[in-house]
């Protein structure tokens, strides 16, 4: 028996001068970990609070877009623009209404100044727009140069387009072959754009059957 007392009393001792070396250590290791597990739920709670303040202010400039002020939208969209998705889709909405209004200039501009807001999923989207309107208002050369590295049907189509405006048959067949390629066989804009292949001097491929 006082061997096993001894033995308790020795891995007592232990256990104190390791803490006398240590404790500080250990101690800051805990502060630290709850340190940063209280930083991660307040950014994840800031993050959160963003995006319900996002979504607010998107909401409110689409509410001016509709009640046609659209100089309002214009300054929601300006606070917007830091905001991430929020900036680039109300942009696309305050483009949309602007051009409808007859102010191409200002629909232009308005999509350019979205370029850091759109992200990757959202930049293919910016770029085909804003070429389309550049094409509509003569600039075809700054919309092919625009969507020289398209990799989608709709921006493919849209270059073509461009070079079709420029007169440069052979890249607008290319390009429309290359939107065909990539376009569903059932897509309702394939015709469209096989009608846009026929007229460039290039004759669309019939799609394989099983």
């Amino acid at each position: 028996m006082a061997i096993e007392i001894l033995d308790e009393h020795e891995q007592g001792e232990r256990v104190r001068e390791w803490l006398r070396r240590n404790g500080f250590g250990l101690f800051a290791g805990v502060v630290l970990g709850l340190g940063i597990i209280g930083g991660w739920q307040w950014w994840q709670r800031h993050q959160h609070g963003e995006r319900v303040q996002g979504g607010e202010r998107y909401q409110a400039a689409l509410a001016s877009i509709q009640a046609g002020d659209l100089d309002a939208a214009r300054n929601q969209a300006q606070e917007l623009r830091k905001g991430g998705v929020y900036g680039a889709l109300i942009a696309f909405d305050l483009a949309k209404a602007e051009f409808e209004a007859g102010d191409r200039e200002a629909a232009i501009a308005t999509l350019q100044q979205a370029a850091d807001a759109a992200g990757p999923a959202l930049e293919p989207i910016r770029r085909q727009r804003l070429a389309q309107l550049l094409i509509d208002a003569g600039q075809a050369q700054e919309a092919a140069t625009l969507l020289s590295d398209a990799a989608d049907a709709t921006g493919l189509e849209t270059l073509g387009d461009a070079r079709f405006a420029l007169d440069q048959r052979d890249q607008a067949r290319q390009a429309y072959e290359e939107a065909l390629r990539r376009m569903d066989v059932a897509a309702p804009q394939r015709r469209l754009v096989e009608l846009k292949l026929t007229q460039a001097g290039g004759k669309p491929s019939q799609p394989e059957t099983i």
